[in-house]
C-alpha cells in the first residue's frame, strides 16, 4: 500500500439551509391553531420597519448568496404545513420573513467527513491522458449527530498525483420537487439544480425513515443492458430507532436524486453494495442482513429484495472473527469481481481486505486476503469511533486502486496498490 498524504477533514464553517419545524408537546396540541399557525400570526402584526429589521436579521444568520436564500424562502413558505394563512395575499416581505422562520442554518459536516466512496465523473473531457476526472460521496456528521452525503471531485493519475478540488464554501439545499408513496415506501425526487458545482450539494435526510441520518452511501457506475451508464448507490436510512436500505438514483451532471426505499427481507438493514452491471438478466447485490457473514442476492427488481442466495464471505481469519461487511460496489477485473470488504476483530478494530469472486458465477469465492490491506494504525487510531477504517468503495484505473477510506468515523484519506499484489496476497 502507498498511503497518500492527502486528508479531507470536517469543516464547521460549511453549512447549508435546512427547514425547521417548531412544534407543540403532548398534551399542547391544538388542532384548530397549530404551531405554524401561531408563529404566523405573530409576524402578520409586524409594520413595515418591523419587516425590514426581521429580514436584515434573516439575511445576516445565512451565508448563503442572497438571491439563492430569497428563493429559498419562498420555497419554504409553500412547503410549511398548517400556516392558516392565505399565501397569496402576503406581500413578499411577509413571505420571506414567514419562510425565514421556519428554516435553520445547519452545519452538516461539523463533526465528521469519512466513509467515502468514489466513482468516474461521467465527463472525462479534457483529463490528461493517463488520468481520470472522480467523484467521491461523503458521509458528514453535524448537530445532533444526524448524517448527510456530500461530494467531492478530484483528478488521479495512477502513481503521480491525487488532487482532490477546494469545496465551494457554500451549499445549497436540495428543493423536494416530488414525494409520493406511504412511509413504506416513500418515493422522493430532489432537485439540486441551483448547485454549481456538486460540492454545493447536500443531501440531508427528508423522510421520516430518515430522520436521523443518510448513511454510508456506496456509489455505482452502473453499466445498463442496452450499453447506456447511470449513476445508482445504496444508502441506509436511520430513524433514530430502525435502519433500512434505498437507492438513489443520480441525475445527470448530478443535479437530481432519486430516493427510494427497497424492500422485501433484506432490506431492513445497512451494507447493501449493488454490482455494477446486471448478472444473466438479474440484478445482483452484496448483502449482510445478518450482522455477521458477506451474503450474494440477485433480484428482477432493483426496489426489491426479498431472498439471499448464499452466504459468500464468512469470518475466517482473526482480524474479522466477529463479523465481515463489504466495502462497496465489486468492481470488475479481468480475474473476476474484485470485493473489498472489512473485518470486525478484537477490541472491535475494523480493518479492510478484499476478496476475489467468479466473474461468471459471482457465487464463487477464488480467493481473500489472509491479513489486512489497512488496519487502524497508532498515529490514525484516536477518534470519534476508535480503531476503525472503513470505505464505501474504491476505483481501479488500469491496474491500480484508489482506496479512500475513513479513519476512526473521523476524516477521510487515501492510498493506492496494485491490483496485482492484492492477488498475490490472496489464499
Amino acid at each position: 500500500m502507498t498511503h497518500l498524504d492527502v486528508i479531507l477533514r470536517s469543516d464547521p464553517s460549511r453549512t447549508v439551509v435546512r427547514p425547521f419545524e417548531p412544534g407543540d408537546p403532548e398534551g399542547f396540541v391544538d388542532p384548530d391553531r397549530p404551531r405554524a399557525a401561531r408563529i404566523a400570526e405573530r409576524i402578520m402584526t409586524l409594520d413595515e420597519d418591523g419587516l425590514d429589521a426581521e429580514l436584515n436579521r434573516i439575511k445576516g444568520s445565512f451565508s448563503a448568496p442572497s438571491e439563492r436564500l430569497r428563493q429559498y424562502l419562498l420555497d419554504r413558505l409553500n412547503e410549511i404545513p398548517g400556516l392558516g394563512v392565505d399565501r397569496a395575499a402576503l406581500s413578499e416581505k411577509q413571505a420571506l420573513v414567514i419562510g425565514g422562520y421556519f428554516c435553520e442554518e445547519y452545519s452538516f459536516e461539523a463533526a465528521a467527513l469519512f466513509n467515502p466512496s468514489v466513482v468516474l465523473w461521467p465527463d472525462q473531457s479534457g483529463v490528461p491522458e493517463g488520468s481520470l476526472r472522480f467523484v467521491m460521496a461523503l458521509r458528514g456528521i453535524g448537530e445532533g449527530h444526524m448524517s448527510s452525503v456530500t461530494f467531492r471531485t478530484g483528478t488521479w493519475t495512477p502513481g503521480k498525483s491525487l488532487e482532490v478540488d477546494k469545496p465551494s464554501p457554500m451549499a445549497i439545499p436540495p428543493h423536494v420537487r416530488k414525494s409520493d408513496g406511504d412511509a413504506v415506501r416513500q418515493h422522493v425526487v430532489m432537485d439540486c439544480g441551483g448547485s454549481h458545482d456538486v460540492s454545493e450539494t447536500v443531501l440531508f435526510p427528508v423522510t421520516k425513515a430518515q430522520s436521523q441520518g443518510v448513511e454510508d452511501l456506496r456509489l455505482v457506475r452502473f453499466e445498463e443492458e442496452d450499453g447506456g451508464i447511470s449513476y445508482l448507490g445504496t444508502y441506509t436510512a436511520f430513524s433514530g430507532a430502525s435502519a433500512r436500505s434505498e437507492l438513489l438514483r443520480v441525475g445527470p451532471d448530478f443535479k437530481t436524486f432519486e430516493m427510494t426505499p427497497l424492500t422485501g427481507a433484506l432490506s431492513g438493514g445497512k451494507g447493501m453494495a449493488l454490482f455494477p452491471r446486471m448478472i444473466d438478466g438479474r440484478y445482483a447485490m452484496l448483502t449482510r442482513h445478518d450482522n455477521e457473514n458477506v451474503w450474494l442476492a440477485y433480484s428482477d427488481d432493483i426496489l426489491v429484495w426479498d431472498k439471499a442466495e448464499k452466504i459468500l464471505i464468512p469470518p475466517r481469519f482473526s482480524w474479522e472473527f466477529v463479523q465481515m461487511g463489504n466495502c462497496g460496489s465489486p468492481i470488475e477485473i479481468d480475474e473476476g469481481w474484485l470485493v473489498l470488504t472489512h473485518g470486525v476483530g478484537s477490541v472491535r478494530n475494523y480493518c479492510l481486505g478484499a476478496s476475489l469472486l467468479d466473474k461468471k458465477d459471482p457465487g464463487k469465492l477464488l480467493g481473500r486476503m489472509r491479513l489486512p490491506l489497512v488496519h487502524p494504525s497508532p498515529k490514525e487510531r484516536d477518534g470519534y469511533v476508535p480503531n476503525v477504517v472503513y470505505s464505501c468503495g474504491g476505483l481501479v484505473h488500469g491496474r491500480t486502486l484508489l482506496l479512500p477510506y475513513g479513519v476512526a468515523d473521523s476524516f477521510t484519506t487515501f492510498a493506492t496498490v496494485e491490483v496485482d499484489a492484492i492477488l498475490d496476497a490472496m489464499v
